[in-house]
């Protein structure tokens, strides 16, 4: 038990004891007087005089009774208090997970009910603001109270509450927070609470890394499923408690991948693969339901292996390593989770399967799957979340592309590998050709632009050339005035020109503009000869495509710079091999070396990657992804038409919402809070792939989750941070302190009127 304001109630006992004992001690002062009938006498004994010390203190049952009611008084002006948990500092940042998994439903109510995460997570956050220390009323220093903020977090963080001492105002804060269904960001939200300290200043400089304020204590409330949990460093001097929230065994089946492919051959032939994930030990067997345009397609029952820890096992003198770290961790923290002594435990991996639905479906569709019971049809039973049991996805009508192939010089392997692929139109430009399409606006006539071994000028690597020796001539300048192939040597760019919008499959060059924005990569040494080393296989591109054996006579070195448009899909001994690079008006698909000069077109992965490439960029990224597939938390974006008026998106809660364009056309809404599907609606020209409904263009975009590490719901005891590891808080922590002042109050009332009664009877004996 503590006490608040125990110093107030011993100044005020110090001066109300005294003075209630010293009205005890006087005794009555008389004088004689002289009385002709004793019908006066009791007129003469009352107490008319007044009060001399003293007299000896007598047995008073009055006496008693107001020295147990001011002592209830006094006690409950110390504020007494049974503490149910120990906080530590005076300045606490209360960061509450509001993302996907806490919407699962493995804890308990007060009555014992199905309770959802964040439901616990905010019970303990509001016990922790009942445990906060009070400002009392004679404090003259600002900071005399514990202070807290309240920050709610999930792909983005968010402050509901600045720094504030008022209890009221953080429990509001706390209770306005909503679940999202987007996975869990915590990098941002250490960020803003950081930002809310002053930096130290030594010498007349900021420290960084050391404040001027009181450190902060962390109180993270989450499950610990925190994708980029190591990227966030709290400050050195702050203290970091997680209050772990939900079930280390919940079971989940979840939807955590989906995609649709036509076929090259006939692209009316679609397929739509599920991939799913089981968090269980045991195997699990479920209904897989499509939807097309919310029509049942068809149902596929399956079975998902279970979870294992195969190839996580540790031997002994690992697992001693484990536990001491452990052990560590739980000491740093100041806890011993559920009152035990941690050990090292494997990490379960999520058992994974999948179906592949087949049909015939030229026209364009909105797809749903969804997860079944296999016993009744209804939802998966004992299933702790059931955002994930469902998925979108936006596919575009059938069609054939419309592929140019701009070329500085022949290409045999190009063309034949082209020529086999059942386009619509495959048309061959010079250069100069190009060019004039530009100047003329239309290229648009063609989905996908392959240039090969040339790029418009000023946009090629803007890198010296390597002097030649004296014997070796020059390069030979390419047809058109187009800079030579890049395997056969640098050129320097040239300003004012650059990629125009558009989808681009580019060989043996490396663009350093797209549109108005830099493509981020840059040359860091002379062509060398190379092989491949790895490649993305889980890229649309490169996804089934063996690239064992592929050898380069010249490859440039290259580096791809963080943060910026670029993306390696491939490696090899030398550097990035292969790069996707994507602006909102550009996406092109890299490969910086002659493929004439290497040993890739005589292998048959050649043509499977051109093909898979066309495709790829001329359905804008994929058929329903890029552009189409948005995650909740992510902000939507796109670009619609010229001359688009009076646009409207529809949520996927059904509400309506007004947008404004950009002069290029761009909208911007979000960021989504739930997966569906949303509904962007225009007045005006629409685009190949959007319908028409009473007279408005309608493009249609998915939202999903299909997060694998958040679908696995299993809490984790040990949250590990960049710069600390947080053991999880023991359970209990949820129970608010219990106060006592009020109990004191009701006791001292109880007391006057016992008092009351006792003095009423003595004076009427």
């Amino acid at each position: 038990m503590i006490w608040l304001t125990a110093q107030y109630a011993i100044i005020a006992g110090a001066i109300a004891i005294p003075a209630l004992l010293i009205l005890y001690f006087l005794k009555l002062r008389r004088r004689d007087v002289e009385i002709s009938t004793t019908l006066l006498w009791k007129k003469a004994i009352q107490d008319l005089q007044a009060n001399a010390p003293f007299q000896r203190l007598r047995r008073n049952i009055l006496l008693i009774l107001q020295l147990l009611a001011l002592g209830a008084i006094l006690a409950a002006l110390g504020q007494p208090q049974i503490k149910s948990q120990t906080i530590t500092g005076q300045r606490h940042v209360i960061m509450i997970d509001r993302s996907a998994s806490m919407m699962s439903t493995d804890e308990k109510d007060d009555k014992g009910g199905a309770a959802a995460r964040l439901d616990a997570a905010k019970k303990q956050a509001r016990a922790l603001v009942a445990s906060m220390r009070e400002g009392g009323l004679f404090d003259t220093e600002k900071d005399a109270a514990d202070q807290a903020m309240v920050i709610a977090f999930d792909t983005q963080a968010e402050v509901v509450q600045q720094m504030t001492s008022d209890k009221a105002a953080l429990e509001r804060a706390i209770d306005s927070v909503t679940a999202t269904e987007g996975p869990t960001r915590i990098e941002e939200a250490i960020r803003l609470a950081k930002a809310q300290q002053r930096k130290r200043v030594v010498e007349g400089q900021e420290v960084e890394g050391l404040t001027a304020d009181e450190p902060f204590t962390m109180h993270i409330y989450s499950d610990g499923r925190i994708s980029d949990a190591s990227k966030a460093a709290p400050g050195p001097e702050d203290f970091v408690e997680f209050h772990r929230v939900g079930q280390p065994e919940s079971s989940n089946a979840a939807i955590v991948g989906l995609r649709a492919e036509r076929s090259f051959e006939n692209p009316s032939r679609l397929s739509v693969y599920v991939s799913l994930q089981n968090n269980q030990p045991q195997v699990r067997a479920v209904d897989v339901e499509l939807l097309l345009n919310g029509v049942g397609a068809g149902i596929k029952s399956t079975t998902i292996p279970g979870a294992s820890a195969e190839g996580l096992g540790l031997g002994a003198a690992a697992a001693a390593r484990a536990g001491a770290e452990e052990r560590a961790a739980a000491a740093a923290a100041g806890v011993t989770p559920d009152g035990a002594t941690p050990t090292a435990t494997a990490r379960m991996t999520p058992g994974v399967g999948g179906v592949v639905f087949s049909l015939e479906r030229g026209e364009g569709a909105v797809v749903q799957v969804r997860l079944r019971s296999p016993s009744d049809g209804g939802p998966l039973e004992g299933d702790a979340l059931d955002v994930d049991n469902r998925a979108f996805l936006v596919v575009p009508p059938a069609r054939k592309l419309a592929v140019a192939v701009v070329s500085a010089r022949g290409n045999l392997f190009l063309a034949s590998a082209l020529e086999g692929l059942p386009l619509s139109r495959l048309v061959t430009l010079s250069p100069a050709q190009f060019e004039q399409r530009v100047r003329e606006g239309t290229t648009g006539e063609f989905d996908v632009v392959v240039l090969d071994g040339w790029l418009p000028k000023g946009t090629g690597l803007a890198s010296a050339p390597a002097p030649a020796p004296a014997a070796q001539p020059a390069a030979p300048s390419a047809p058109g005035g187009a800079s030579p192939p890049l395997a056969g040597g640098d050129v320097m760019a040239q300003s004012g020109d650059v990629l125009p919008p558009g989808r681009y499959l580019i060989l043996a060059e490396v663009p350093m503009k797209l549109g108005a924005l830099e493509g981020g990569v840059r040359v860091t040494g002379p062509v060398a000869a190379c092989s491949i080393i790895d490649w993305s296989r889980d890229h649309p591109v490169l996804r089934g495509l063996s690239l064992d054996g592929l050898l380069v006579a010249k490859c440039p070195k290259l580096e791809v710079q963080s943060g910026g448009a670029a993306t390696s899909i491939a490696t090899s001994d030398i550097g990035p091999l292969m790069l996707e690079v994507a602006t909102p008006d550009t996406r092109a698909i890299v490969v910086p070396f002659d493929v004439a000069e290497s040993n890739w077109p005589f292998n048959v992965s050649f043509v499977v990657f051109m093909a898979s490439a066309t495709t790829y960029l001329g359905d804008d990224g994929g058929t329903g992804a890029a552009g189409r597939s948005v995650q909740p938390g992510s902000v939507l974006s796109d670009r619609l038409p010229a001359g688009a008026t009076d646009i409207e998106v529809k949520t996927a809660s059904g509400e309506t919402q007004k947008l404004l364009a950009g002069a290029d056309g761009r909208i911007i809404f979000g960021p989504l809070g739930r997966s569906g599907v949303y509904e962007v609606s225009w007045k005006g020209a629409a685009g190949p792939t959007d319908a028409n409904i009473d007279d408005r263009a309608v493009r249609y975009y998915a939202s999903n989750l299909l997060d694998p590490e958040e679908s696995d719901l299993a809490s984790v005891p040990v949250l590990s941070l960049a710069s600390t590891e947080a053991a999880a808080s023991k359970e209990g922590s949820a129970i608010a302190d219990r106060k006592l002042w009020p109990w004191l109050l009701l006791g001292c009332l109880a007391i006057v009127m016992l008092e009351w009664f006792v003095y009423n009877k003595k004076v009427h004996v």
